[in-house]
This record gives C-alpha cells, sequence and structure tokens, in this order.
C-alpha cells in the first residue's frame, strides 16, 4: 500500500526482545518479519524502569522520546545523553551497549531501526504551524504526529490524509511533494527510509 495509517491505538503489542517490557510495532518490513530478519522497523514503547537497551546487531537505530519527563541514556562510552519529547533524537547501533534511566517517572518513545547495509534512515522532529512543504525522495517515509490535532496532509499523490496526536502515515514509493498544514502548533516527528544497494 502506498500510504499507511498508523495509530498506537491499534499498533501489535510485543515483547522487548530483552524481556524487560513491552513495545507497539507499528509498521514492520517484509510483512510478518521477527526481530531477528527484519529490514526495517517502527515501532513505540513505554519505558517505565531503568534498564539495558536490547542488543539489535547489525541494525542502526534512532530513539525519540513522544512523553514523559525525560530518559537518560548512559552510552557505551560512558557519556551520558539526556532526551525530552519533542526534542533531539539519539542515533546509535544497535550492537552498542546502552543502559536508559528516567529522569521522573514513565516516558514514551518513538524508535526506527534499520538493517546496517541493505537500509539507511534519518529521524528528525519538525515544528509545525501554518502550511509547509516538504519533498519526499526515499523509499519510505513516516510522518507522525506527536502533539497537535487536525494535521492536513496532502500526499504526492495528492490524496488528503488528516493526523491527530498518536497517529502517524507511512508513505512507501511516494516520491513528490508533500504539503502539511496545522491551524494550530504541532509536533511532528519525519523519518526518511533509503534503500541501499
Amino acid at each position: 500500500m502506498p500510504c499507511t495509517p498508523l495509530a498506537l491505538a491499534t499498533a501489535r503489542v510485543m515483547p522487548w526482545k530483552n524481556g524487560g517490557g513491552e513495545t507497539l510495532e507499528l509498521a514492520i518490513a517484509p510483512a510478518g518479519a521477527g526481530l531477528e530478519d527484519f529490514q526495517w522497523r517502527i515501532s513505540s514503547a513505554r519505558v517505565g524502569a531503568a534498564g539495558p537497551f536490547s542488543a539489535f546487531a547489525g541494525v542502526d537505530r534512532s530513539l525519540a522520546l513522544l512523553s514523559g519527563a525525560g530518559l537518560r541514556l548512559q552510552r557505551g562510552d560512558g557519556r551520558i545523553e539526556e532526551l525530552h519529547a519533542g526534542g533531539a533524537v539519539a542515533q546509535f547501533a544497535g550492537e552498542e551497549a546502552i543502559t536508559a534511566s528516567l529522569v521522573d517517572g514513565p516516558v514514551g518513545d518513538l524508535n526506527l531501526m534499520t538493517r546496517r547495509g541493505t537500509w539507511r534512515h534519518r529521524l528528525a522532529p519538525l515544528r509545525l504551524h501554518g502550511r509547509q512543504e516538504l519533498h519526499n525522495d526515499a523509499a519510505v517515509m513516516l510522518l507522525w504526529c506527536q502533539a497537535g490535532a487536525g494535521i492536513e496532509c496532502r500526499l504526492p499523490d495528492g490524496e488528503m490524509q488528516r493526523l491527530e496526536s498518536g497517529q502517524g502515515l507511512l508513505l512507501e514509493d511516494q516520491p513528490g511533494l508533500l504539503a502539511l498544514q496545522a491551524a494550530q502548533p504541532a509536533l511532528l516527528y519525519l523519518a526518511w527510509l533509503y534503500r541501499q544497494g
């Protein structure tokens, strides 16, 4: 399907690879793939306690915070990186040993993973108020509404879609211009996934 609506309310609930919690699987390729053989995967987890991240060898990851006071990551080299809702995105290799701790209570996150050498990706926040046009040059593009309501999206093929908080759109093989419109301030996360090789 060239355009697939995504929503936390209808996502598939799965255990974390390391058994430390649960994640909502929003999209995976190929369809029906498991944690060892996916090409790319988009998910959202609720983190309620400190602990290590699952290891994903050969996978590149990006993590953004959707809700909560903050998530503190202790990186493999000892560096501390703090994520906040609507803020910067953490990028790391799936092999890196990372331990997460909560700043003040549970958080919700958005997690994007691509199989290294087969796919690469970029994940970034976009603050939207009024109209903005974006060019999509990726094989797969994700638009995720983190905050705001009633965002109008005109897709490259002319189709109109509407996004509310906690909803997203997955565009596959839809290159071209997107037009986004928000009557009130909104925050989206956008991801571009590119085939390699």
